[in-house]
């Protein structure tokens, strides 16, 4: 079989978009077919931006992620191998996915849990977990409960007002 990775950074980059968000990929500049400018490199890595009004002639291929964009004022053709992909994210959230580490000789896989397989030879992203919505007082002393405990009060019906609070 084919490998799954570039329907699964086209998909996420769809989703990532359609819902207004921004999308980014975090690339190792190390892997051989990596073109970039070298000053956007760090730490052997890249995070490049795939927003249509970051980037032109944007193409998620089978192969590779191609599209000009421009790094210090200054215009660049950028090449991806797909393989080099590590994550692809929405910057606003931090939501998106992983890539585990290809092995070698197999075709690349997506852990499900957002981490690399342990027998992975290199260090790996890993998983941020999303900050805990606690409990917070509203104004009337009740608390929220964001585990989908109580439902939410209604909204009062009518003009909405300020108070001015000193």
């Amino acid at each position: 079989m084919t490998s799954n990775r570039p329907y699964l950074l086209r998909a996420v980059h769809e989703w990532i978009s359609d819902n207004g968000l921004t999308p980014y990929i975090v690339v190792d500049a190390g892997k051989p077919g990596v073109q970039v400018p070298p000053q956007a490199i760090t730490e052997g890595k890249v995070v490049l931006n795939l927003a249509p009004r970051a980037v032109a002639r944007l193409e998620i291929g089978n192969d590779a992620i191609t599209f000009m964009a421009r790094f210090g004022g200054v215009s660049h053709s950028v090449s991806v191998p797909v393989a080099a992909v590590q994550a692809i994210y929405a910057r606003e959230n931090g939501q998106g996915m992983l890539m585990a580490e290809d092995a070698p000789g197999t075709a690349p896989a997506v852990s499900a849990s957002g981490t690399a397989p342990a027998k992975s030879a290199a260090p790996a992203l890993q998983a941020v977990p999303a900050p805990a919505q606690d409990a917070t007082a509203s104004d009337d002393g009740d608390t929220a409960s964001p585990a989908g405990g109580e439902p939410d009060k209604p909204r009062p019906k009518g003009k909405p007002s300020l108070h001015v609070v000193k």
